[in-house]
C-alpha cells in the first residue's frame, strides 16, 4: 500500500511541480505546442515532426500527438512532415507561449491553401533509438495475406532480426529471443496470446489499427518486463469529421469497422468486429462426425473518446475475443480481453501527462467428451490490472524529458481439471494461484548537443513482489521436494528488484548520413512454459519466485544509416551483442502442463545472442518496399541440460532473408509480391541405435544439435480498385492473393519410424502445413 501512496503522490503533485517552473519569473523564449492531425479524419499522428526552417531545432509528436518546443521570439517559419503526408509551411510571429494545432492532408488528398514541400524521414536519422520498425495500416494492408486476412505480425515477421516462431505462427522471436520474451500491447494494455485459430491469424484487426512499432531490444525506459521486444500497437481513434466504414468479404472471414463523431467533433467512436465461417459450411460436409463441429473465431474492437478541451482528452477502449474448436472428442476455447481508460492532460505548454488503468485477460479451456469415462474439463486464466502514470517535459528546445511510475498486478490460475461423467475417472485438481506485483519508476532525457549529435539516457527501477495466498516449495540438488512453506493471503514473501540502465546517442556524419549506438538492461519477471516453438493456446505463464530468478539482459548495439538518391532510397545496418543471465529452459521431458511442481521442471543458466541486420527501404515512384538480411546466432548453457555445454537455442537461425516489392502501373491496379528464407530451425535427432533385450533404442544427438531444412516461401498479391468518382463514397476493391506460389513443402516437424518389414532401418517422415493457398477478398470503405 505504500507504493499505491506514492503513485498517487506523484501523479498528484508532479504536474503541479513542473507547470510551475514555467512561472518562476525567469526569462524564457516562448514555447509553441499543440497537437499535429490528420486532416481528412481527425486522427492524432503519431511520430510527426515539426523543425524550424533553416536551423536544426524540431521536434517529435508522442504517441498522442502533441508536440511541444520552444522558439526564439518573433517570426518563425515552421515545417510540418509526416511520412505519407504533404508537407505544410507556417509562418507565425510569437512573443509568448502558443497553441498551435495542425493538419496534415494525405497524399491523395487534394490541396488547398499548402505548399507542397515533399515527405521528409529525416527523424529516423536523428533519433537516438535503435532497432525501431514502424508500420502504419496502409503499409500492412499492401502485404499479399494468409488466406487473404491482412496481418500486422505477419508483416512484422517480415522484418529484419524477426522470424516466425513456427510455421503459420502469430509467435516471434526477435533476435534470437523466446516469443515471451516479446511485450505486446494494444492500447497500452498486454496481449498474452496474440494468436488466432492456433496461431495463424494474429488478434489484430488492421482495419482497426493506426499505427504498429516495434522495438528491438533497445526499449524506452518508459516500458519494462521482456528482454527482447516491445510490440506496440495503437488503435484508431476514430473519423471525427464524417460517419465513415470500412470492410471486407474475404475467403475465410469478413469485418466492418464503422467509426465517426458522436453529435460533435469533440466525440468519436469507434467499432470493429470480424468472424470466420469455415464452420457454415460443415452441416453441408457428407461425413457425419464432421457436420456437428465448430471452427471459428471473432473478435471485436470498441473505442470512445471525448476531447474535453485543448488540455484535456480521455480515451476508452477496448477488445474481445474468442477461439472455439469443438468436435465430438474435444472441446478447445481460448480469448483475450483488455480495456484501456487513459486521460490526456496538458499541464502548460512545457508538460504533458497521461494517467492510465489498463486490463487485461486471457483464458482458455480444454475438454473431452461428456458421455465418456475419460470426459474431463481442463480451464485456466490469467488477468492483471495495471495502474501508471507517464509524463512528457520540454524544458528547454534541445531536451526532451519523460518520466513516470507505474504498478502491475498478476493474478495466474494454472489450471483446474475436473472430471464430467458420471463414471469419470479423473479426480479434481485445482493448481494454486500465483499473485505477484511488478512496480517501476523512470525517467528519461533526449538531448540535442550542438547540430550533429543527440543523446538519450535513462533510468528504470523495477520492483517485483511475490504475494500470498501462496506456497513455496524447496528443492535439493536433485530438484526433489524437501520442504513447504504456506503464506497467508496479503503476505509479500518474496521481492527482486533492480535498475535497468538505457541509452543512445545519434552522431549525424552529415545530412544524410549517421551513426548510431545504444545499450540497454532489462529484467524479465513473468515468463512461459511451452513444449513447442511456436505458441500455443495452452501454454502456462509463471512468475518469478524465490526459487526462480528474473531472467535479465544487456544488449549492445550500433549502426549506420544513410538515404540515398534524395530520400528514394534508406539503407541500416545495425551490429548487435545480446548477454542474457538467469536464462530458462526445460530439463528433458519435463512435466508442464497440470504440474504444481513446476518449478522443479526448470533448469538455469545463461545465454547470449549476436548478429547484424541489414535493410533496405525503397520508395521510387510506382515502385516501393524493402529488402533485409540478418546473420545471428544464440546460444545457451543450462545446468543439467547437454551435460552443462552450450547449445543452440531453439530459435537460433543463422540466415534470415526477405524481401518486400510493392508496385502500382495505374490508379486502379496494384501488385505485391514478398520472398522470405530462413535456416532451418534446430532439432533433437536420432544419429544411431543399439540393441537391447531385442527391441530398437534410438541414440539421440545432443541438445539442437541437428536441424530442418530451410524454409523459403514467395506470396503473391493482384490487387483491382472500382473507378473514382467525384460523387461516389463506395470504394471497393477485389484483392486476390496466393500463399507459397510455388508450393514449397516446408517441413513443420519431421518424425522418425521404423521402416515396413525392416527393422533395422529407420525413415524420416516429414510433415508440412500449407501447400499453395489461394484467397479472393473484397474490400470496401464508405
Amino acid at each position: 500500500m505504500k507504493f499505491y501512496y506514492l503513485l498517487l503522490f506523484i501523479i498528484t503533485f508532479t504536474g503541479q511541480l513542473f507547470a510551475g517552473l514555467d512561472d518562476t519569473g525567469l526569462e524564457r523564449q516562448p514555447v509553441i505546442s499543440g497537437h499535429i492531425r490528420d486532416g481528412s479524419t481527425g486522427e492524432t499522428l503519431i511520430g510527426a515532426t515539426m523543425q524550424i526552417k533553416g536551423t536544426h531545432r524540431g521536434v517529435a509528436s508522442n504517441q498522442y500527438g502533441f508536440y511541444s518546443i520552444m522558439v526564439p521570439s518573433g517570426e518563425n517559419t515552421l515545417l510540418f512532415t509526416y511520412l505519407g503526408y504533404q508537407t505544410i509551411e507556417k509562418v507565425v510571429r510569437v512573443n509568448s507561449d502558443l497553441v498551435l494545432n495542425v493538419e496534415l492532408l494525405p497524399v491523395t488528398a487534394e490541396l488547398t491553401e499548402v505548399e507542397v514541400i515533399g515527405n521528409s524521414t529525416r527523424t529516423r536519422l536523428d533519433d537516438p533509438v535503435m532497432g525501431v520498425q514502424k508500420l502504419n495500416s496502409a503499409t500492412i494492408k499492401e502485404i499479399p495475406a494468409f488466406m487473404g486476412e491482412v496481418d500486422p505480425i505477419k508483416v512484422i515477421q517480415l522484418m529484419p532480426g524477426v522470424q516466425a516462431a513456427s510455421e503459420g505462427s502469430s509467435g516471434f522471436s526477435v533476435r534470437g529471443g523466446n516469443p515471451d520474451q516479446n511485450l505486446v500491447l494494444l492500447d497500452e494494455a498486454i496481449v498474452y496470446n496474440a494468436g488466432h485459430l492456433m496461431g495463424f491469424f494474429s488478434v489484430f484487426n488492421n482495419d482497426a489499427i493506426k499505427e504498429v512499432n516495434l522495438f528491438k531490444g533497445d526499449i524506452p525506459a518508459r516500458y519494462g518486463g521482456r528482454l527482447s521486444s516491445l510490440l506496440d500497437v495503437r488503435m484508431k481513434d476514430g473519423n471525427s469529421r464524417r460517419f465513415s466504414g470500412t470492410g471486407g468479404v474475404g475467403t475465410i472471414s469478413s469485418r466492418l469497422m464503422l467509426e465517426g463523431p458522436v453529435f460533435s467533433e469533440k466525440t468519436t467512436f469507434l467499432a470493429a468486429g470480424r468472424r470466420t465461417y469455415a464452420d457454415l459450411f460443415l452441416p453441408f460436409s457428407s461425413d457425419e462426425a464432421v457436420r456437428d463441429n465448430q471452427l471459428f473465431f471473432y473478435d471485436f474492437n470498441a473505442k470512445l473518446n471525448h476531447t474535453f478541451s485543448d488540455t484535456d482528452r480521455l480515451f476508452v477502449s477496448g477488445y474481445f475475443g474468442r477461439d472455439v474448436m469443438d468436435n465430438t472428442v474435444n472441446r478447445i476455447e481460448f480469448g483475450n480481453k483488455t480495456l484501456s481508460v487513459r486521460w490526456n492532460h496538458v499541464y502548460s505548454p512545457r508538460l504533458f501527462s497521461n494517467l492510465s488503468f489498463n486490463f487485461s485477460n486471457y483464458d482458455y479451456l480444454l475438454g473431452a467428451s461428456e458421455d465418456d469415462t475419460d470426459g474431463f474439463l481442463w480451464t485456466a486464466d490469467m488477468e492483471n490490472f495495471n495502474l501508471k502514470a507517464d509524463f512528457n517535459y520540454y524544458p528547454v528546445y534541445n531536451h526532451s524529458i519523460t518520466f513516470g511510475v507505474q504498478s502491475l498486478f498478476h493474478n495466474i490460475m494454472p489450471g483446474h481439471v475436473r472430471g464430467t461423467g458420471s463414471t469419470t475417472m479423473f479426480n479434481e485438481l485445482r493448481l494454486a494461484r500465483n499473485r505477484s506485483m511488478e512496480h517501476a519508476v523512470y525517467a528519461e532525457n533526449t538531448q540535442r548537443i550542438g547540430d550533429r549529435f543527440t543523446l538519450r539516457y535513462g533510468l528504470r527501477f523495477s520492483l517485483f513482489q511475490n504475494v500470498g495466498k501462496g506456497t513455496s516449495f524447496g528443492f535439493d540438488e536433485n530438484y526433489d521436494v524437501v520442504d513447504t512453506t504456506h503464506y497467508s493471503r496479503g503476505d509479500v514473501f518474496n521481492t527482486y528488484h533492480g535498475f535497468e540502465p538505457r541509452a543512445g546517442f545519434t552522431w549525424m556524419l552529415n545530412h544524410n548520413t549517421s551513426v548510431k549506438g545504444s545499450y540497454s538492461r532489462t529484467y524479465q519477471y513473468l515468463q512461459m512454459a511451452s513444449n513447442s516453438t511456436g505458441t500455443m493456446p495452452l501454454d502456462i505463464w509463471f512468475p518469478a519466485s524465490p526459487n526462480i530468478k528474473p531472467q535479465m539482459s544487456d544488449q549492445f548495439s550500433a549502426g549506420l544509416f544513410r538515404h540515398l538518391w534524395g530520400g528514394s532510397l534508406d539503407v541500416g545496418a545495425e551490429l548487435f551483442y545480446k548477454n542474457m543471465k538467469n536464462a530458462i529452459d526445460f530439463k528433458d521431458y519435463a512435466e508442464l502442463l497440470l504440474n504444481e511442481l513446476l518449478e522443479g521442471e526448470l533448469r538455469f543458466g545463461r545465454a547470449y545472442a549476436y548478429g547484424f541486420e541489414l535493410l533496405a527501404q525503397f520508395d521510387y515512384g510506382r515502385w516501393n518496399g524493402w529488402v533485409g538480411y540478418t546473420y545471428s546466432h544464440t546460444r545457451r548453457q543450462i545446468d543439467g541440460i547437454n551435460e552443462d555445454l552450450w547449445y543452440r537455442s531453439p530459435y537460433d537461425r543463422p540466415h534470415d532473408a526477405s524481401l518486400v516489392i510493392m508496385y502500382n502501373p495505374g490508379q486502379r491496379t496494384s501488385l505485391a509480391a514478398n520472398w522470405v528464407y530462413l535456416s532451418g530451425s534446430p532439432a533433437t535427432f536420432p544419429v544411431g541405435r543399439f540393441e537391447s533385450g531385442g527391441s530398437i533404442i534410438p541414440i539421440y544427438s545432443r541438445r539442437n544439435a541437428e536441424r530442418l531444412p530451410d524454409y523459403h516461401r514467395m506470396d503473391l498479391s493482384f490487387t483491382l480498385k472500382n473507378r473514382q468518382r467525384p460523387d461516389r463514397r463506395w470504394q471497393g476493391e477485389w484483392v486476390f492473393s496466393v500463399y507459397n506460389a510455388y508450393a514449397r513443402k516446408n517441413a513443420w516437424v519431421i518424425n522418425f519410424e521404423k521402416a515396413d518389414n525392416e527393422v533395422y532401418r529407420t525413415r524420416a517422415m516429414k510433415t508440412y502445413l500449407f501447400s499453395v493457398i489461394p484467397a479472393v477478398t473484397y474490400n470496401f470503405k464508405f
